[in-house]
């Protein structure tokens, strides 16, 4: 099969869809990888590693696209839509639910669209989707720290305190990969922290892990509206695989937190959990309402993508090996694999994403 690794065209999105050892094990398998020139470079990949691996070096996004198969890391761009047709299959996030265009541009081209984050194990866990999930949950408190600063334009508060004065507060809301990895975080920078859940068992699996050292609350609208003013940082790691993130934090809530406190919805990328939120990009990462710093930047591991690139495609490769070994056949011999099919035919598959947009065409 003729694979193909276009450059990511998303802003400040420095990861690629292959590192040349993924491509490798391909061409060790008489696949044709087509990687357009420079598409590794941010991440630390060269051209060269990639022609030693076995890999083609091609001069353009189109010609990558010109393969049967695309690996990619985030959705194509309004600019890519004109590369997508009818015998691609294209395997990368998606995030559909958020994205009508690209999900009409999906269907119109009828591409097989395969999303990595909904590719889900009978064990309901997100195989794709929880590296990057680690990697976003452990930036939110990093980012959050830097622009609680006063030169940021924050509060000017410090997560761990100092003896005698009270340490920062974070609030996180979702005790998923992502919640987890920021309350490691948190923990260790010696903020006090305070993680909401709608899954009692959930927060009793996580009072084993932390301890005393983190306060567990069972997330109602009233628990919210009480925690979230008292917040120095709050971080929003919710997450319903495929579908829309649920609006928890209204803009009555986010009024009442302190000037200068800081917001990272991590769920920006499926609509946000808070009203107030709105897309960002790592060249601008703020914006501030009610006094309140928001950052919703939807790609947030692209900030790392030596780290990214390698931890997503250990995950990927498996995944694009079958496909590339197999065709379509993979999606019929993995149950796991078939859960990532969004789009196919001209028709979305993927329950979730066809509840965000009951009037497009969608298989029964």
């Amino acid at each position: 099969m003729r694979i193909g690794v276009p450059k990511e065209r998303k802003n400040q999105e420095y990861r690629v869809g292959l590192t040349p050892a993924a491509v490798e094990v391909l061409t060790g398998r008489s696949h044709a990888v087509l990687v357009e020139s420079g598409a590794g470079l941010g991440a630390g990949f060269p051209d060269r590693a990639y022609q030693a691996a076995g890999a083609t070096i091609v001069a353009t996004a189109a010609a990558a696209y010109g393969a049967e198969l695309v690996v990619k890391v985030k959705e194509p761009l309004p600019e890519e839509y004109g590369w997508l047709r009818s015998d691609l299959m294209l395997f990368t996030y998606l995030h559909l639910a958020a994205d009508r265009p690209l999900t009409e541009a999906l269907i119109h081209s009828q591409t097989l669209a395969i999303a990595y984050e909904t590719v889900q194990l009978p064990n309901r866990t997100l195989p794709l989707l929880n590296p990057m999930s680690a990697i976003a949950g452990r930036l939110s408190v990093q980012f959050g720290a830097h622009f609680l600063t006063k030169q940021q334009g924050g509060s000017g508060v410090l997560l761990g305190g100092i003896p005698g004065v009270r340490q920062g507060r974070v609030a996180i809301l979702g005790g998923g990969v992502v919640g987890v990895e920021a309350a490691k975080i948190a923990v260790g920078l010696g903020a006090r922290v305070q993680i909401l859940d709608v899954h009692v068992s959930r927060l009793a699996e996580l009072e084993e892990l932390f301890g005393s050292r983190v306060e567990f609350l069972y997330s109602t609208p009233a628990a919210i509206a009480q925690v979230v003013p008292d917040a120095d940082l709050l971080i929003g790691a919710v997450l319903i695989p495929g579908s829309r993130a649920p609006k928890l934090v209204s803009a009555e809530v986010v009024s009442a937190m302190r000037p200068g406190s800081v917001i990272v919805d991590v769920a920006v990328d499926q609509g946000g959990c808070v009203a107030t939120t709105q897309i960002t990009s790592h060249s601008q990462p703020i914006h501030v309402c009610g006094g309140v710093l928001h950052y919703g930047v939807p790609n947030i591991p692209g900030a790392v993508p030596q780290t990214a690139t390698q931890g997503l495609v250990q995950v990927t490769l498996p995944y694009v090996q079958a496909i590339a070994d197999g065709g379509i056949t993979a999606l019929e011999r993995d149950p796991s694999l078939a859960l990532g099919v969004n789009v196919r035919d001209g028709r979305i598959c993927h329950p979730a994403v066809a509840q965000a947009f009951p009037d497009l065409p969608h298989a029964s």
